[in-house]
Formats: structure tokens, sequence, C-alpha cells
């Protein structure tokens, strides 16, 4: 506790003479813009207060958007794993912080009662993606489906729950997803469904920050967001938001690096997948 409480007075202190600016902190839209702000607000309202660091949560109203704005580098922080396709290079995002939480998945489902039984009943179907810019929900199954020779015409949903939404209203016949995202879309939603295909593991989305952010602002965030499971008031403000989008323990975020996740690079310089490159 007297370390935490060492951590977060020097956050405060490196960032008071910034404390009159804010910085954007934009969000991959993956669910709805209602969801994401129950959830985002609490921690960034919590994080600003022990900082110093105002910070004012950004979300597009699509996936392919919010990459857009990504790409130009129009947020100072970002919560998105998107960042490590080559054409964002040139925005230099670094990452310094990962969740807690269990590790992602990219999935291939159908619904539970579907005749789809296996990868190789979607050869010449439509099937259903987030967009062009989602990892796990569109990159990741992809590069599996050509690798078997399994030709699909992808349709898209705009974020993850967008395409989630098509598949329970039976208008694709299955869809690459987010694991996560997926079943606690399913338990919301109270719709039952079945995996085809489930990739690797990959480190979940991480927050990064431009390389514009005075390196003390950064830290002062980092530091706080870090410290959050250790706090009761910390705690608290996550477990209240996870409880929004059915997110199973633990909770928050731990310092990281690029280090981290150089198997989203790796997968990006390796995949079959032409149209992320």
């Amino acid at each position: 506790m007297k370390r935490l409480l060492t951590f977060l007075a020097l956050a405060l202190l490196s960032a008071t003479s910034h404390a009159a600016d804010s910085y954007s902190f934009g969000v991959l839209s993956q669910r709805s813009a209602v969801l994401t702000a129950q959830y985002w607000n609490p921690i960034l309202e919590y994080v600003g207060r022990k900082s110093g660091v105002d910070l004012m949560l950004k979300v597009a109203r699509t996936a392919p958007e919010s990459n857009e704005a990504t790409e130009r580098g129009e947020f100072d922080f970002v919560y998105s794993n998107t960042i490590f396709q080559p054409k964002m290079a040139t925005a230099n995002y670094q990452v310094i912080l990962r969740p807690r939480f269990e590790a992602i998945t990219g999935q291939i489902v159908t619904l539970e009662d579907s005749p789809i039984r296996s990868l190789k009943d979607l050869q010449g179907l439509e099937m259903g993606f987030p967009s062009l810019a989602a990892f796990v929900g569109y990159a990741v199954p992809m590069d599996q489906l050509l690798r078997l020779g399994i030709g699909v015409t992808p349709v898209f949903g705009g974020n993850q729950e967008g395409i989630m939404g098509q598949l329970k209203a039976g208008k694709v016949v299955a869809a690459g997803v987010n694991n996560q995202v997926m079943r606690a879309f399913a338990a919301r939603e109270n719709m039952k469904y079945r995996v085809l295909w489930e990739s690797v593991p990959f480190h979940n989305l991480p927050i990064a920050v431009h390389p514009r952010v005075p390196k003390e602002v950064a830290h002062a965030v980092r530091l706080v967001i870090d410290g959050m499971e250790h706090d009761a008031e910390g705690r608290k403000v996550l477990e209240a938001s996870a409880q929004i989008i059915a997110q199973k323990p633990p909770y928050g975020f731990q310092s990281s690096s690029p280090a981290d996740y150089r198997s989203y690079t790796e997968f990006y310089r390796n995949t079959l997948v032409k149209d992320i490159k």
C-alpha cells in the first residue's frame, strides 16, 4: 500500500503542470458507443483525479473510422490492437499498458442450431466479419481460411457487436469474432452459438500513447492505471465497469511495452491476408 501511495503521489506531482491540458483517449469501436462510454468514462475520471491528467473519451461510429483516426495519429492515448498493422507504423503509437485479464483468440462461430458443422461447409458462402481492420475478428480467421483453401465472401458489420447482431438475426451463417466480446454479447443477448474454429491466444488490446504526449504525462497515466487493482477505490471502479460488459476477473491493466506484442507484428509479417497490408 505504501508503494502504491508513493506511485500515485509521484504521478500527481509529475502531471501537475499539465493539469490544464486535455488528452484524447481513443477506444477501438467494438461495442456500442453507449456501452463503451459506460465502461470507460468512470475509469478515465478516476485516472484524471489521481494523476491530474484530463483524459477525454473519443469513440468513432465504426471500427474503420476509429482506425482511420488512429492511423492519422489523432488520439493522444489509444486502446486498440490495430496499431500493429503495417499501415499504422507512421503513427508510431507505443504500448504502455496491457490488460491483466485473459488473452484473446479469434473464433469462427455459428448459431448453435446451424447446419454449418465445419469450416469446409463455409466454402462459397457469405461470412460475417467486424471490419477489415479487426485483428482477431477478421485478419486471424481469414488467414486460417486462406491457408485451408476455403473461399468465403466477406460481409462487414462495422464492429464486433454489429456482426454478432447480424449472426443472431440470421443475416450471415457464420462470423469471425473476438472470443471475449462474443461470449459477453451472447450472455447479454441470450444467444447460443457454436465455435467452429479458434486461434492461438494473443495479448488483449493494449493502451498505447502517441509520441507527441509528454513523457511525464504518459508516465503519470501509466502509473495510476497500473495501480488501480491495488487501490480500493480503483478496484471498485474496475469491477463496476466490468459488470457492464460481463467481463470476468482479473480486472485492470499492468505496465507493458511493444515487446509484449511481437506476436502481432509477426502475424502481419507472415499473413496471407493481403487487404490488411
